[in-house]
């Protein structure tokens, strides 16, 4: 079977991230970046699905040239191959722009499933999934916590807020994990210096056949119009309880108009 793995590189979550005054977008030179969190599960999972019934794992990441670093540790981690696709052009691409992009590249390569990260942490918009299943036509099977390949079939067990449903499709289908799937296994020494021979192919938009006028900054459907920095901390207020304490707390909820 051979599986398609999502990544994406991301400011690391524990670094102050802040919007850049210029072109409103999320400034990541200035912070670390990592592979989002759930991608990591995708990965593992893809893995483990491999390796119950052979095939191929192959990494596809759209970024910048740094975001090869997050390659690498897909890579380690145990997949074989990875497509990165690269280019100026791409910057400042919002989500729908991004499938796009992502759906020419997937035109190139032979899938039978496509696992993602249920949402990326610098954007929590988690509809990667959907947009590519419109742009594809294939299924899509969202919010993994359990995936069973079968033949021809791939089922799954979506996570609901009162246990969870069975979703079943046939293959090629597109899936996105949550992080109840697994545990993500550590790169060994030995896998990390193996990702350095494996093969990494790197396409421009160009090389993919998308074209450069719907992608990119101006060409995006949603943009940040404007923005403002968190104000500080100021002082908070006390409030002495004289027996209208509960009041005094109402009142001062319903004037923030938080109630």
């Amino acid at each position: 079977m051979n599986i398609v793995v999502l990544v994406k590189q991301v400011p690391d979550t524990w670094a102050e991230r802040k919007l850049n005054a210029d072109d409103k977008r999320l400034d990541r030179a200035s912070v670390d970046v990592v592979m989002n969190e759930i991608d990591e599960y995708a990965v593992e999972e893809a893995l483990k699905i491999k390796e119950a019934g052979g095939g191929e794992v192959t990494i596809l990441t759209m970024g910048p040239e740094r975001a090869v670093e997050t390659i690498r540790k897909a890579l380690s981690m145990g997949a074989d191959k990875a497509v990165h696709l690269v280019d100026d052009a791409l910057a400042g691409s919002d989500a729908v722009q991004t499938s796009y992009a992502l759906a020419k590249v997937l035109e190139t390569l032979e899938y039978d499933l496509l696992i993602s990260g249920s949402e990326a942490t610098d954007s929590r918009m988690a509809i990667m999934g959907a947009l590519l299943a419109e742009r594809t036509g294939k299924p899509q099977l969202t919010g993994a916590r359990k995936v069973t390949v079968d033949g021809g079939s791939v089922r799954i067990e979506r996570q609901t807020d009162n246990g969870y449903d069975v979703v079943e499709a046939p293959t090629p289908a597109i899936v996105s994990v949550v992080e109840k799937i697994n545990e993500p296994r550590y790169p060994s020494f030995k896998g990390i210096m193996a990702a350095k021979s494996k093969p990494l192919t790197t396409l421009t938009v160009a090389d993919a056949g998308i074209e450069a006028a719907q992608v990119g900054l101006a060409a995006a459907p949603s943009q940040v119009v404007e923005f403002a920095n968190k104000p500080p901390r100021q002082a908070g207020q006390v409030v002495k309880d004289e027996g209208d304490g509960g009041m005094k707390v109402a009142e001062f909820l319903a004037s923030q108009k938080i109630v």
